[in-house]
């Protein structure tokens, strides 16, 4: 299959994905209004929806992530991407971009297609994005210290321990070499360890 029919089957699943989205957020925002980000410029810097408060007008810039390589799973785990390489040279990934405006993560997950091109449930996590950061912080894991890292990544390809948490119950570094072709270097974080950690709540 081509790149170019890879890129437009990506674009068909995440439109379908949008339609179940979009009837949770309707379902399960009590507060807030919500409204799809269409312009190219805004969804580069991070902005997939924005949620208004109904009563100030307060709204919140949000970042949609989902496990759609993982449809029918329910993983425990998100991925958020360090870095990674595009064209030879290594990239910043989303996670510690300053560029980004994003507040926060809706992290999609256990996404389950039981009925035929429909995406019948799914779990949503909202994750402050400061909050996030802010914790990372408080275990040394910032832009500059994972920077050691992405030497190794050249080298390694799998499960990476960090002494600043648990692995098992809260998170480890994953670098994907030979499986990814931007090789990437993620932070992979438990969902209950976000949650337990007050940076995460589960709207569904």
């Amino acid at each position: 299959m081509s790149t170019q029919s890879n890129f437009k089957s990506d674009l068909e699943r995440e439109q379908r994905l949008y339609i179940l989205l979009d009837r949770y957020y309707k379902h399960y925002l009590k507060h807030y209004t919500f409204e799809r980000v269409s312009d190219l410029s805004r969804q580069l810097k991070g902005i997939d929806l924005i949620f208004r408060h109904k009563t100030n007008g307060k709204q919140f810039f949000i970042d949609e992530k989902a496990q759609l390589d993982y449809v029918n799973e329910n993983l425990p785990t998100f991925a958020f991407e360090l870095n990674y390489e595009k064209k030879g040279s290594l990239k910043k990934g989303w996670l510690f971009d300053t560029s980004k405006k994003t507040d926060f993560y809706a992290l999609v997950t256990s996404i389950y297609a039981d009925a035929p091109n429909t995406f019948t449930s799914c779990k949503i996590t909202l994750v402050n994005r400061q909050k996030l950061i802010a914790l990372l912080k408080r275990r040394s894991i910032t832009a500059a210290s994972i920077k050691k890292y992405a030497l190794l990544r050249q080298k390694l390809h799998g499960k990476i321990k960090l002494d600043m948490l648990h692995h098992r119950s809260e998170g480890y570094l994953f670098s994907s070499t030979k499986n990814k072709v931007e090789n990437p270097l993620n932070l992979i974080l438990k969902l209950d360890f976000l949650e337990e950690s007050g940076v995460a709540k589960r709207l569904a």
